[in-house]
């Protein structure tokens, strides 16, 4: 009788161990927009890895070659975090870029010369417009710290890459988004937002209309 209630004791010990370890793993549950963000954001370092291998095999302008060898490096690392961060919290991950991020890597597969070069800048100026405006909304909607850690370490490297994708187009003659890469609409664009809102572009777009990661039919940036 006393081995009984000792182990019924020793159950019920084990079981009140086991509570706390139980509700940290319910609560390290990432929200939907953490959830979003990750597989976002995995799938534009798929783009961007693929599109900067590219720009270094097919650019005819040696800045274009530079910054596709920039892109690889840079998205390399961060994804290495987003796997990594990902794989802790359960999410998963697409395996593949979007299907209108792969339409785009086909067209450029297909072009060379000068004409390569500006369809790359255009692309990579909507993908960097729409990467900024995700990672903003989730440095301010995302509930997982280790998630916006990764937003917050994002950041100023896309804005780099963004202000030296503008600085290419000025000299090729690529036009610009309006919808500026801070989210502030320049004379005649129009705010958007990430992952969660509305309007938001597709990563790795060309200025047209093309839906972005999780969601449909949401307006790229206006081209000026």
């Amino acid at each position: 009788m006393l081995g009984i209630k000792r182990l019924g004791l020793l159950a019920a010990l084990v079981l009140v161990g086991l509570a706390p370890a139980a509700a940290a793993q319910a609560a390290a549950q990432p929200s939907t927009q953490d959830t979003q963000y990750l597989q976002a954001v995995h799938q534009v370092n798929l783009f961007e890895i693929t599109a900067g291998n590219l720009a270094q095999q097919k650019g005819q302008n040696q800045q274009v070659k530079d910054l596709g060898k920039m892109f690889v490096t840079d998205h390399t690392q961060l994804d290495q975090t987003v796997q990594s961060t990902a794989q802790q919290l359960n999410v998963q991950l697409p395996a593949d870029p979007t299907a209108d991020q792969q339409k785009v890597l086909d067209r450029l597969n297909n072009l060379s010369g000068a004409e390569f070069d500006k369809a790359w800048v255009t692309a990579q100026l909507a993908g960097h417009v729409q990467a900024i405006q995700a990672t903003q909304t989730e440095i301010s909607q995302g509930s997982e710290q280790s998630v916006v850690q990764i937003a917050q370490d994002a950041l100023p490297v896309l804005q780099a890459h963004y202000d030296a994708l503008v600085a290419l187009a000025q000299t090729l003659g690529v036009p610009v988004p309006q919808t500026s890469a801070s989210g502030t609409p320049s004379p005649g664009g129009t705010t958007s937002q990430g992952p969660g809102g509305t309007e938001s572009p597709s990563p790795g777009g060309t200025g047209t209309e093309e839906p972005a990661p999780g969601t449909t039919e949401t307006p790229a940036p206006a081209q000026s």
